[in-house]
C-alpha cells in the first residue's frame, strides 16, 4: 500500500483527488495539508511514501518546503501536482529533490501512474511537460515545407506536433487519446487545429508534413 499526503491550499481540489484515489486499492491518502509547514508537521507523526504537493502554497511553498523535507524525511518521495508548466519551475523543483512533476489537467490515470512510479523511486514527468520540453528546440529551429498556397505549420504547438506524429503513424483518434491520456474530443480538436494551421488537405499531406518535420522517417 502506497501512503500519500496531499498538499494543496485548495480544499476542493484535495477533496476531489482523495475521492478519485479512493477507487485505487493500492493507494491510500493518510494526510492532507494546505501548506508546506503542515506537510512537515504531519510527517512527524504519520509515515508516508509519497507527498503529492503543489508549488504555490501559503506560509511555506513548494520551493521552500523541499530542502527541509529532503533533510528531515529523505525516504519520502515528492510528486509535484501543479498548474505551473514553465520549464523553470520544473527544473527548480526537480533540482530541489522532487522525483516527479505532473500538471493538474492530467487525466487521473496519468496521476495514479505517476504516484506509483514515484513510489517505486523512479522519476516521472507528465506527458504534456515532457513533450513541451522535448519539442521546444525543434519548434524554434525547424520549419515545415509549406503546402502550395498553404501555411508552413511552424506555429504548431508541442502537443499538436505529437498528435501529428501519431496520425502519421496510422493511429486513430481514439488510439491517440489513449496514448496521450486525454479524450477523443480533445484529439479531434488538435487534428482540426493542425489542418487549419497547415492547410493540409488530407492524411497523406499530414504524413508529408510529419516527415519534413523529422517526426517520422
Amino acid at each position: 500500500m502506497t501512503r500519500i499526503i496531499l498538499a494543496d491550499d485548495h480544499t476542493i481540489l484535495r477533496d476531489g483527488i482523495r475521492a478519485l484515489l479512493s477507487a485505487e486499492t493500492d493507494l491510500e491518502v493518510v494526510g492532507e495539508a494546505s501548506n508546506g509547514a503542515e506537510v512537515l508537521a504531519i510527517l512527524e507523526t504519520t509515515p508516508a511514501d509519497v507527498v503529492l504537493m503543489d508549488v504555490q502554497m501559503p506560509v511555506l511553498d513548494g520551493f521552500a518546503t523541499m530542502p527541509e523535507l529532503r533533510q528531515r524525511f529523505p525516504e519520502v518521495r515528492v510528486l509535484v501536482l501543479t498548474m505551473l508548466d514553465h520549464e523553470n519551475y520544473v527544473a527548480r523543483m526537480l533540482e530541489a529533490g522532487a522525483l516527479g512533476y505532473v500538471l493538474k489537467n492530467a487525466a487521473i490515470s496519468e496521476i495514479t501512474h505517476a504516484i506509483r512510479t514515484v513510489a517505486a523511486s523512479n522519476p516521472f514527468l507528465c506527458t504534456e511537460i515532457g513533450l513541451n520540453m522535448l519539442y521546444k528546440a525543434v519548434a524554434q529551429s525547424a520549419s515545415l515545407a509549406p503546402e502550395e498556397g498553404g501555411a508552413s505549420g511552424a506555429d504548431l504547438t508541442a502537443r499538436e506536433l505529437e498528435v501529428l506524429k501519431l496520425i502519421a503513424e496510422g493511429l486513430t483518434n481514439g488510439e491517440i487519446a489513449d496514448k496521450l491520456f486525454t479524450s477523443k474530443r480533445t484529439i479531434e480538436t488538435h487534428r482540426q487545429n493542425i489542418i487549419a494551421k497547415t492547410q493540409a488537405k488530407n492524411t497523406a499531406a499530414l504524413i508529408k508534413l510529419a516527415v519534413s518535420r523529422g517526426l517520422i522517417s
